[in-house]
């Protein structure tokens, strides 16, 4: 993989960029470094679709964290039905990196991360909510997308621009 440390803030700022345009978190950062796995922007957006506002709207994890186990995926994740090893070493890069969002971020829930209680949970549809300037003033979200493509950009830096490699 040929990348350098500017392209990678400069990826940063578009899974910003992406979200203020009005796609879901998890859409934002996947398109963001999607092209690096030969996957074009409009397949990766459609792959993202479903996982916003915490998977479907219902509030789980965190659609920018989805967005993060979907790049390790594609990433280093394996591709033989029983190749064990392949699996247990993607599994443990997810992991570390969720680590690091929650450990940055305070949660891995979406309802968490917004400050939904149970009967604002409950009560989430699966309409998504118009993008006005009082959505952006109030969500988090922005911040959690960057904070996503951040913790992704330095697992990159770390796997591909070390002075190992």
């Amino acid at each position: 993989m040929r990348i350098d440390e500017q392209e990678l803030e400069g990826r940063v700022g578009r899974a910003v960029e992406n979200f203020m345009a009005g796609y879901g978190c998890c859409q934002s950062v996947v398109a963001a470094f999607a092209d690096l796995y030969d996957l074009d922007e409009v397949m990766a957006k459609r792959i993202a679709a479903g996982f916003g506002g915490g998977v479907g709207r219902m509030r789980m994890m965190c659609g920018a964290v989805s967005g993060i186990v979907i790049l390790v995926g594609l990433d280093c994740g394996q591709t033989e039905g029983d190749d064990r090893e392949g699996k247990s070493a993607c599994y443990k890069v997810v992991q570390e990196l969720l680590a690091q969002s929650k450990a940055d971020n305070g949660s891995l829930i979406c309802a968490e991360i917004l400050g939904l209680k149970g009967v604002e949970k409950a009560q989430s549809s699966y309409v998504a909510s118009p993008r006005t300037a009082e959505y952006y003033k109030i969500r988090p979200c922005a911040a959690k997308v960057e904070s996503a493509a951040r913790i992704f950009a330095k697992y990159l830096k770390k796997k591909y621009l070390s002075p190992n490699k």
